[in-house]
Order: C-alpha cells, then sequence, then structure tokens
C-alpha cells in the first residue's frame, strides 16, 4: 500500500507571548492522497498559516513530523515536489510577472517549453496582459493569482495555497478554482486553507481547525 503523498502526525507549534506563551497546534494529524484536494477552515488566528507554514517546512514544529510520500522533510522541499502559495505571496520584486512564474521552472530544467507554460498558466488565470510588467506594478489580487501560477509552473506533487480567493474580484475566482481543481486531478496534493465557501464547495473533503486539532467539517 503507498504512503499519502503528505502525512502529518504529532504536530504542536507554540509561539512566544509576553502574557504567556500561546500553543496553537496541539497533536495535530493530517493525511492527504495525491489527486486528493483538502480545504482547511477555522477562524481566524486558529493556526491555518502557521499548520501551512509547517507542512511546508517553511517552520519546524516541537513535536511530531511531517512525510512527504513517507520521507520526512528537512527544510522546505524543492518547488516541484511541495510549492507553497502564501498569503505574504513572496514574488521577487526584480522579476517580470513571466520571470517569476517561470523560476520553477528553471530552477529544475526538464525539457518543457517554458514559455508556453507561463504562458498558458497566465492566460488561464486572465493576467496574461501583465507578463512584461513587474509585481509592484500590477494589483495585489493580480500578483495573487500570479503567485498561484508560480506555485503550479512545476507540477508538484503536493501544492499549499492559503486563502488563495482572498483579494480577488468574483469575475476572477472561477479561474482560481479551476485550476485548484486541474491540479488535483493530475495528481497532486492540495491543501488550501480559507474562510471561502466558494472553495470548500469544490473540495474532495473539509476539515476545520479548533482548538489546536483538526475534525471533519
Amino acid at each position: 500500500m503507498s504512503s499519502p503523498a503528505l502525512h502529518a502526525f504529532g504536530l504542536r507549534r507554540r509561539f512566544r507571548h509576553p502574557s504567556g506563551d500561546v500553543e496553537v497546534l496541539r497533536g495535530l494529524e493530517l493525511s492527504v492522497d495525491a489527486g486528493e484536494l483538502v480545504t482547511v477552515s477555522g477562524r481566524s488566528g486558529s493556526g491555518k498559516s502557521a499548520l501551512l507554514a509547517l507542512l511546508s517546512g517553511f517552520d519546524e514544529p516541537d513535536a511530531g513530523r511531517v512525510l512527504l510520500a513517507g520521507v520526512p522533510i528537512d527544510g522546505a522541499p524543492p518547488w516541484h515536489t511541495c510549492a507553497v502559495l502564501p498569503q505574504a505571496l513572496g514574488l521577487s520584486a526584480e522579476l517580470t510577472v513571466a520571470e517569476n512564474v517561470a523560476l520553477p521552472l528553471r530552477l529544475r530544467p526538464g525539457g518543457e517549453d517554458i514559455e508556453q507554460r507561463v504562458r498558458g498558466l497566465l492566460t488561464d488565470l486572465g493576467v496574461a496582459q501583465l507578463a512584461d510588467r513587474y509585481p509592484g506594478e500590477v494589483s495585489f489580487g493580480q500578483q495573487q493569482r500570479v503567485a498561484l501560477a508560480r506555485a503550479v509552473s512545476g507540477r508538484p506533487k503536493v501544492l499549499l495555497t492559503d486563502e488563495p480567493t482572498a483579494h480577488l474580484d468574483s469575475g476572477s475566482i472561477p479561474a482560481v478554482l479551476e485550476l485548484l481543481r486541474d491540479c488535483a486531478s493530475q495528481g497532486a496534493a492540495v491543501i488550501v486553507a480559507t474562510h471561502d465557501d466558494a472553495v470548500h464547495a469544490i473540495a474532495d473533503r473539509r476539515v476545520r481547525l479548533v482548538d489546536g486539532v483538526l475534525a471533519a467539517a
């Protein structure tokens, strides 16, 4: 029997605070299979972003482990293994929109037509006209779509996204939902932290983060 694409168990994360330490994750467990899209809900401050930081290797748990395809992560994995769309987006200001999206492909050459892949993603997300602009020259909602295109461009095995529709107008959301669904249908394990019911509606499974643990929503 194959291992899930992502398996986290016993995750604990405590943050120091002047008024006393706050434990946002308390022995949390989560397994997501290849081809599955799972959404994570929870009130603001419940620890959704902290969870994604641990799953991506951007942060280390105080206890517990994260396995990707059965292998423990050690720091942030390469983008073709685990790609992330954080709330901060993290686009490179000195690169154009197209260059940002192409970056994971250029870091892992594989014979793919990079320009075609980038153009296709930008077109699908309605931002192809911005290809030669820099992130600072476009709106935050447009930056969010560019950052999503960058995250999926290398066809990662695991895709983690944090509120991917939070800054979008209603007309832009369907393209984002379709891309997330397509990633899962192509075999990626997709985990989305979101408050958006439209995102939850396309999920295979929805879980809720309450008091530092996950429960079925």
